[in-house]
């Protein structure tokens, strides 16, 4: 049975690359029947957070997008210890008892041919290197890679191709260390083996990770997943996107604090590095679904769009603004009413009501938030009124004109968009005048702003008291 994994580290927010690696994981999985698997890889002991979990979760739930199982890695240590304890028994791995502040001397600064061992542990006796072990000298295990001549670690990945490399140039990796945890190389094994993972989705920077990975499937004697790399997220200037350099510009929450529907989020993030190949962009979730492969999946970097100033990708902004005006009402009311709560405005008492003026406005909006400051007249009695408008109020007679209007309208017990256009035609009519300036200046009494839906709308979007009490207000 298919199964894909993502396994995010808890030690800082959750990345826009993570988010897109879950995102892809969990279209492949609902694609082709799967299971989408969570996991923390959280063995990090020293730079885990119960923040940086929360953040993942956090982040998680706003894309709405579900997994089925879930787990800890750092619930399993007793089964990445068994795996290692395994590993070595076969001789397929060493103990290396070199001191850690000398190994890691070693390994990570050196000069001339690169480091692949520490002289004398890999060769020791098994007799000698228990007897250590059994007198409590601490060490490290590390993988024994062959060194046959002109040996090998092939595999395919299904969006970079076949994959090689020679045995001499992947060095004794440890798989525990000498605190007795495990390192992310057999952890993260161990746990895919067990776990049953067939598809390995993650992004390209662990692709140089995966021949030490197969040697490890191979040695636990699992079935060796098939591997997918995704390319890389790059910034404008070509460097690699990261929470250090770039900020927030990286942070799935970013986007969520900006306004953006989650679904609308998704489909950006499926655009960088991966194409429908029909040159389509805006796309609802099932329509994804039913077209993602791996075949779509790019080799070159993606580019997040972004300035200094101002961290969201221009593209992603306008996907926002063509879901929020093409989804069904209903599915953006809850989003919609829960950023006006946030901006201490109320949703319309009546349901139906309410959900005709969202209809109504989101046309012209670009983000939730513009539901809250754009659409304020609709859901507030106090709103701004901007120059633009201001000059609509202050063509002369246009006062004059809307307190008559009002009159007309209090009036008439009848209120409808067509009422309204009849009472405001017949005015301009006598008084001589051209109905756009009694139009031009409803909207800019009614909502404070010179553009907008059509003013008999907004009549009703504003409903009938208080439409009569904004045209007297202009009016005094």
């Amino acid at each position: 049975m298919l199964r894909v994994r993502f396994a995010p580290s808890p030690t800082g927010y959750l990345h826009i690359g993570s988010a897109r690696t879950f995102i892809f994981n969990w279209l492949y999985a609902r694609r082709n029947g799967g299971t989408m698997v969570l996991r923390l890889d959280d063995t990090d002991i020293e730079r885990n957070t119960q923040a940086s979990i929360d953040s993942i979760f956090d982040g998680l739930n706003w894309l709405n997008l579900s997994w089925d199982e879930f787990y800890r890695q750092s619930d399993r240590l007793d089964l990445h210890r068994a795996a290692a304890a395994r590993i070595l028994d076969q001789g397929l791995a060493y103990r290396d008892f070199t001191p850690a502040t000398d190994s890691n001397a070693e390994e990570k600064a050196f000069d001339g041919p690169a480091w692949r061992s520490n002289p004398g542990q890999r060769e020791m006796s098994k007799q000698d290197s228990d007897a250590r072990a059994a007198a409590g000298e601490p060490f490290v295990i590390r993988f024994r890679v062959p060194r046959d001549p002109g040996r090998t670690v092939t595999f395919n990945d299904s969006v970079y191709g076949e994959q090689t490399k020679a045995c001499e140039d992947i060095e004794d990796f440890a798989l525990l260390r000498s605190n007795g945890m495990p390192t992310y190389h057999l952890a993260s094994c161990a746990d895919d083996a067990d776990l049953r993972i067939s598809h390995i989705i993650r992004g390209q920077d662990h692709l140089t990770n995966t021949f030490k990975h197969v040697l490890i499937f191979q040695a636990l004697d699992a079935a060796v997943p098939q591997f997918a790399h995704l390319p890389l997220l790059i910034a404008p200037d070509g460097a690699k996107l990261s929470k250090r350099k770039h900020g927030p510009v990286v942070s799935v929450t970013t986007y969520r604090d900006a306004g953006f529907l989650p679904h609308s989020y998704v489909n950006f993030l499926c655009l960088l590095g991966w194409s429908p190949k029909d040159n389509r962009e805006q796309m609802t979730r099932q329509e994804i679904v039913d077209i993602f492969s791996f075949e779509g999946i790019n080799r070159s970097n993606a580019v997040v769009n972004f300035t200094e100033t101002d961290p969201i990708d221009p593209k992603a902004l306008w996907l926002n603004s063509q879901h929020l005006r093409s989804l069904p009402v209903a599915e953006i009311l809850p989003a919609v009413t829960a950023t006006l709560i946030a901006a201490g405005l109320a949703p319309l008492a009546d349901p139906a009501h309410y959900a005709r003026v969202v209809d109504l406005i989101r046309a012209r909006y670009t983000t939730l938030l513009d539901f809250a400051t754009k659409g304020r007249p609709y859901f507030a009695a106090d709103f701004p009124i901007e120059p633009a408008a201001l000059e609509k109020l202050d063509v002369p007679g246009a006062r004059e004109l809307l307190r008559d209007l009002a009159a007309r309208l209090e009036a008439d017990p009848v209120f409808t968009e067509a009422t309204v256009e009849q009472h405001l035609r017949a005015l301009a009519t006598e008084r001589g005048v051209k109905a756009g300036v009694l139009i031009n200046g409803s909207r800019a009494a009614l909502t404070g702003q010179a553009v907008g839906p059509s003013a008999f709308h907004l009549f009703t979007a504003a409903g009938r008291e208080r439409s009569i009490a904004r045209l007297k207000a202009v009016s005094r």
